[in-house]
C-alpha cells in the first residue's frame, strides 16, 4: 500500500492507494488556535504588569499536536511507502515526530514535499501522480 498525507494544523488528508484503488481519510485535529492577549497593566508608567505565559500555551499546543500526529500514525502504520506534503511547518513537525516515535514508519518515507493549500481532489491527484511517476523511474 502507498500512502500520501497532506496536513496542516487543522486537518490531515490521507490518501491510501492499494491495487490502484484510492481511499481518502480525513483526520481532524483538536489543536486550538491560541490567541495570546497581552497582560494587564496600570495607567501609570512603570507600574506593575501581568505577564502573559506564552510557555503555557506552547506546551498545550505541543501536547495537542502530539495527539494529532499519533491519530494520523494509527491510520498509516500498514503502509509500504509514505509521501508527506503540506504547507508551513506542521509537516516538518510530523516528520520529526515519526523519526522519534516510529522508526519503522520513518524508514518508509519516500518523499517530503512543501505544498500550499489544495482541494481534496488535488491532493488525491498529486499523490496518485507522484506514485505513478515514481514507478516509471
Amino acid at each position: 500500500m502507498k500512502t500520501g498525507i497532506w496536513l496542516d494544523k487543522r486537518n490531515a488528508f490521507i490518501v491510501k492507494i492499494e491495487q490502484e484503488v484510492e481511499n481518502l481519510i480525513v483526520v481532524k485535529s483538536e489543536v486550538n488556535d491560541f490567541k495570546v492577549w497581552g497582560g494587564s497593566g496600570t495607567r501609570f508608567k512603570g507600574g506593575p504588569q501581568d505577564v502573559v505565559q506564552d510557555s503555557k500555551y506552547m506546551k498545550k499546543e505541543k501536547h495537542q499536536l502530539k495527539n494529532y500526529f499519533n491519530s494520523i500514525v494509527d491510520q498509516i502504520e500498514e503502509t509500504d511507502e509514505l509521501l508527506i506534503i503540506g504547507p508551513a511547518e506542521v509537516p516538518q513537525y510530523f516528520h520529526k515526530h515519526i523519526e522519534i516515535s516510529n522508526k519503522d514508519l520513518f524508514d518508509k518515507i519516500v518523499a517530503f514535499k512543501k505544498e500550499d493549500s489544495m482541494t481534496e481532489n488535488q491532493i488525491k491527484a498529486y499523490v496518485r501522480d507522484f506514485f505513478i511517476n515514481e514507478m516509471k523511474i
